[in-house]
């Protein structure tokens, strides 16, 4: 039975890696990685857009434990944080963005329960009308 190729359809095109690439951080020391940083960010992609698990990433993007293991070290050290306001920062340099604010306040609802409330003196009012010892 033929299976059905997850990995390839939205990845990250030659051109917006070319745009995302320099605002990643710099390679570590060391020994190299068996992964290319493109095909795990990748992973971390296709995992935020199907909604699934992280135990169900492909195996085509890398071991599902270091495409989650890179998505949690950037969380942490705000790379994520860095790369969205980079790639804002030349989306509205380039006019892509317009920082047009909209607020529509003409519906306010309250709680059900916030109409006509009791208040402790209308209990205490209520209450000595209708007892016939205090309602002298």
């Amino acid at each position: 039975m033929a299976t059905l190729a997850v990995t390839g359809r939205a990845d990250l095109t030659d051109a917006q890696w070319a745009v995302l690439g320099p605002l990643l951080p710099g390679g570590r020391r060391g020994r190299p990685p068996e992964h290319a940083k493109r095909t795990l960010i990748d992973g971390i992609r296709w995992r935020v857009r199907a909604g699934a698990p992280w135990r169900d990433v492909p195996e085509d993007y890398g071991p599902w434990q270091t495409v989650y293991g890179l998505f949690r070290r950037w969380q942490r050290n705000g790379t994520w944080r860095a790369v969205l306001a980079g790639l804002q920062g030349r989306a509205d340099a380039e006019g892509l963005i317009t920082w047009d604010v909209s607020v529509d306040s003409t519906v306010a609802r309250a709680h059900q329960h916030a109409a006509g409330a009791w208040r402790t003196a209308d209990r205490v009012t209520l209450a000595t009308s209708r007892c016939p010892i205090w309602s002298g």
